[in-house]
Formats: structure tokens, sequence, C-alpha cells
């Protein structure tokens, strides 16, 4: 089941040097995880291991199920750097004996609106999918910080109080011998009013006057190659997911695109548990920049910051346009923060253009069979439930060479408790701690994916 991002509410390269550098990036994190998976073979896992089984793991069982299973129930909701609150879930998989599913989710809280979409719609049986979904938000702060990259303190941040909010898409998926090859294409389009910028604590500090309704939208190009043994739940086996993601200018805002290259190894350890290794590299390329231009774009968004009288709140104003200011000249990458990389830190943390991003989840299997259970309020298949201990570290900027600096450097570690399901859903929750904490993040997927 795939959720689109509207849930979570919200290379132009010239020259024989950038050429050289480019394959160098691409090609060396994926020559650095290999031999990190070659040294971390203990001998009770590498004697487990089939010759074949390096190239790519035998399928343990079909990747496409078919088990129905239903769910309808209160869901607490806790997102870092979003909020937190009740929403009502309800959601529908495989029905009717066939791979759809449908869900729908209404937030209350710290976020007010709601989601609704259809997912996994075989237009060519278990060859090509199609997902579709839909989400109206009418109230959600975000945390916005003084600048961009690793530098900010934990309390350097003031909110940005969004409204009319909207987001819809599609998502085409070609797959491949048995979901070992996919290639898919994803069109997205939203719009968003920004209302107010308040302190931390949540006091006005401006009030926007007659703001537009800033609409865009974004498209997205990838490729998967999934040499594991199993595509939701894997244990063995290397994946790789290579995506290009575009969103074209909004208003005065800048043309540019995002590269992500995304590495995962499987490991296994004793007789159902592994250790998964993420290694993913996020560039923007830009080739336009946006307006740069303080008093501009100040118009634009219906703020005046000279008007504030407080100085600290006057700042408060001049960083969201300073902040915006270096999206439009730099683009942005891949963020780190929130509840897929760097957990202890709120969502969208950390925003540059170019992340790079190390984790390591050892994954303990406690059970590993085929349950169906049947709550009244859920009805499905359990094939496992785990226990996982996570490391994460992390680092995103606006200059490549900055990047690798360790001494800029975050870090995440903690533990977290999963359910899978047989119908491909699987329900986590995590504690991270990291220098500024801890956040709890509860959400439906494991974590890394793009």
């Amino acid at each position: 089941m795939t959720i689109p991002a509207g849930i979570v509410v919200l290379s132009a390269m010239k020259g024989t040097a950038s050429s050289i550098e480019a394959c160098i990036q691409r090609i060396a994190p994926r020559l650095v995880l290999a031999a990190c998976t070659i040294c971390a073979f203990p001998p009770t896992a590498a004697a487990d291991l089939h010759p074949d089984d390096l190239i790519a793991p035998e399928r343990r069982r079909d990747q496409f199920p078919k088990d129905f299973g239903y769910a309808a129930f209160p869901y607490p909701y806790r997102l870092p750097g979003i909020g937190s609150g009740l929403s009502l879930a309800a959601a529908a998989f495989n029905i009717a004996d066939t791979y759809t599913d449908a869900y729908g989710i209404v937030f209350a809280g710290d976020v007010k609106g709601g989601a609704a979409g259809v997912g996994d719609i075989h237009l060519i049986p278990r060859t090509l999918i199609l997902d579709l979904g839909y989400s109206a938000i009418s109230k959600a702060a975000f945390q916005s910080y003084a600048q961009r990259g690793m530098n900010t303190g934990k309390d350097d941040f003031r909110l940005l109080e969004v409204g009319d909010t909207e987001y819809y898409g599609a998502r085409m998926t070609a797959t491949f011998l048995d979901r070992r090859l996919e290639l898919h294409g994803a069109w997205y389009e939203g719009a968003s009013r920004l209302k107010s910028i308040r302190d931390k604590e949540g006091n006005l500090i401006l009030q926007a006057l007659d703001p537009p309704r800033d609409r865009g939208h974004t498209t997205l190009l990838g490729a998967r190659f999934d040499l594991t043994d199993d595509y939701t739940d894997p244990r063995r086996g290397l994946r790789l997911d290579i995506t290009r993601t575009q969103s074209p200018p909004r208003g005065s805002g800048p043309d540019y695109f995002v590269m992500d290259y995304n590495t995962t190894a499987y490991i296994p350890f004793r007789r159902r548990d592994t250790l998964a290794l993420n290694l993913l590299r996020s560039d923007a390329f830009v080739t336009r920049q946006g307006e740069t231009d303080p008093a501009a774009l100040q118009q634009q968004l219906g703020l005046n910051c000279a008007g504030v009288a407080d100085p600290t709140q006057q700042q408060f104003c001049n960083e969201v346009i300073d902040t915006t200011i270096a999206n439009n000249k730099f683009g942005t990458a891949t963020s780190l923060g929130g509840f897929d990389r760097l957990r202890s830190y709120p969502q969208g943390r950390f925003k540059g253009a170019h992340t790079g991003f190390f984790g390591a989840e050892y994954r303990w299997n406690l059970t590993d069979e085929r349950t169906p259970f049947d709550i009244f309020v859920m009805k499905s298949v359990r094939t496992s439930i785990q226990i996982a201990f996570f490391y994460e570290t992390g680092v995103t900027s606006d200059t490549r060479s900055d990047l690798y600096a360790r001494k800029s450097m975050r870090d995440s570690y903690g533990t977290g408790l999963r359910i899978v399901t047989a119908s491909g859903v699987v329900l986590r929750g995590d504690v991270a701690h990291g220098k500024e904490g801890f956040n709890v993040a509860i959400f439906i997927g494991y974590p890394w994916e793009l």
C-alpha cells in the first residue's frame, strides 16, 4: 500500500571535472555500502547464504498478496515538527479479491483536515499499478528554523501557520520480474496560503495581509532495483532507488530538480532477524534562480517585516525571508528530521541543497507466522512483530564542500515497535534520542523509503 505524501501534510552539469565528480558521487556510496555489507557478515549469518543470494535472493512469498483486511479506529498521531492530536482513520485492503486498497483519515488537534486515496489499482494485473490521493488541510503549523544547514539550535525557530491547503496527485508504477525492477512516474499538485508567523510558543508575530494562495506542481520519475527476498519486508539482499524530482517555479521561486540515490542492504542474522544499512545522497540542481530581493519577496508573501515593532520578532520575520532567498538560490534537497531520517529531530529540521545520510537498523522479529486477527475495529493477517534498534547520522548543506564535515553531522538513535501485515502495511512507532532530546513518531511504513 502506498501512502501519498499529502497525508503527512503537510542536472545541468558542465565540463569534464563536473562529470567525473558526478560519477564518483553516484558510484562511491554503493561501493562503500558493499564494503560495509561484506565486513558485516558474521560467520553465523554468512553460513546460511547461498552464492546466488548475493545477486538476487529467492522471494520467500507471493509479492502480490490478496489477503483482505480493514481497519477503522481513532489514531493518535505525533509528527515531530508538525504537532500531535487525534485522528480517525479507516482503510480497506485488497478489496473484493483484488489488489486495490482504499483509505481515509480525518485530523483533529494541531492539524485540521483530512485525506483520502485509492491505491494499488492494477490497470494491468501485476504489471501496471495506479495510486491516487487527495488531502485538504485547513490548519497546520510548521517549524521554520533561523537558517538552513546544521548550525541552528533547538529553539531557533518560529512557526509558520498555513491554511487553505490542498494536495492531490497520481503515481503510476510499471513493475517487472516479480517486482525486482520498477519504473514509476508521479504528478502532484498543491496549493497553500501563509496565514501568520508565530514564535515558538505560538504567540502572533505577524499576520499576513491578503496573502496569495501559492500553487505549484511536482513531477517525479524513478526506478527501483529490488534484489531482496521480499518487497514489503526484506530480510536479505540489496535495494537501490534512483529518483528525479522536479518542481517548476512557483511564482518567483527557482527552477530546479533533485536527484536522490537511496541504497539499502539487508543482512540476515540468526534465523529471522535482519540488519538494514541505508545510504542516501540527495542533490539539488538549479537551472534558474528565483527571486532573491528581500523587498520583493515580502510584498509577494504579504509581509512587512519593517512594520514589526519588537526587534526580536522583526528578526524572526527577516529570517523567513532569508530562508526563502536561500531556497530560491540553491534549491532544496531531501531534508533530514522527522519520521524517516534523523528521527530524534522535528520534521524537515535540516534543509539544504545537498544531503548525505547513513542509517543502521537491527530488526528483531519476535514472531514470524501468518496469524489472522479480527478485533472488531481491525481485521487482517499478521506476519511479524518486530522490535527495532537504530542509529542514524546525517548532514545537509548548501555547498558540497561542507557536506561531510564531521563537526556538522547530527546523530539519532533509538528503538521502535512494528507490526507487519500480509496486506503490505507496516504499523510503526519509534522513540528516538539525539542531541536535542527525545522524539516520538507514530507512522505507517518502514523508514528510509523515498
